[in-house]
């Protein structure tokens, strides 16, 4: 028999350049740590826009500085990625895609552009560069890599993901959709890098899982109309 999957999921609607999803990366891994075999895990890239984007790095060193004195970090991300004036950062998102189909489903591809982007200033948003930090992380050859990325399957799953991030009328990366299969229920938060609120609501919904499951076990299903 095929093996149950978790009747509780979380979605990590993110972008790879976003200093907040940077920030928000030990969360995301102790709650796949401790929710391990409970809970399913997944991420998709919500590309962030012009909108969105820092006008100039004086801009960003800002930010930057704000975000570091929040997290209490004993660092402050290095703007030097920022190109001014470009309107969306597709390499990056695209080679960390790109990695997963190739067979890297964990986060290391990642979080090794996010890395090397935010703190060490290298410019991920060139495919070259994104494309050698992926390959080097994940041991695929590099051109296979580069030539995944910027497929049009690659670019339309993107774009797709980026929608549905939109259509939950949501402005901040990163956001956390919790769903429950046997609930219904669904709980989301948006630009969260604290892990007790995301905690908390994953055990209520967890308990609510077993109560069904225990009430359908004794009970069984519903009456038919």
């Amino acid at each position: 028999m095929p093996e149950k999957r978790p009747a509780l999921k979380v979605t990590n609607y993110l972008d790879v350049v976003s200093s907040w999803c940077f920030w928000a990366e030990p969360m995301w891994a102790e709650l796949k740590e401790r929710y391990e075999g409970r809970v399913e895990f997944d991420w998709k890239i919500a590309l962030m826009d012009e909108d969105g984007m820092p006008k100039t790095l004086a801009q960003l060193e800002w930010y930057y500085r704000r975000s570091s004195m929040l997290n209490r970090a004993p660092y402050t991300l290095n703007p030097d990625w920022l190109e001014p004036g470009v309107a969306e950062y597709l390499a990056p998102n695209a080679v960390a895609e790109a990695a997963r189909d190739l067979g890297i489903t964990d986060d290391t591809v990642r979080v090794a552009l996010a890395t090397a982007g935010l703190r060490e200033g290298r410019k991920t948003g060139q495919w070259d560069i994104s494309a050698e930090i992926g390959a080097v992380t994940s041991g695929i050859e590099k051109e296979k890599l580069l030539k995944r990325a910027k497929s049009k399957e690659i670019e339309k799953r993107i774009r797709a993901a980026t929608a549905e991030f939109h259509a939950m009328k949501v402005t901040q990366r990163p956001t956390l959709v919790i769903d429950s299969s046997e609930t219904g229920d669904r709980a989301v938060f948006a630009g969260f890098a604290r892990i007790e609120p995301v905690e908390a609501t994953i055990d209520a919904m967890l308990e609510d899982i077993d109560f069904y499951e225990q009430h359908a076990s004794r009970y069984g299903t519903p009456p038919s109309a």
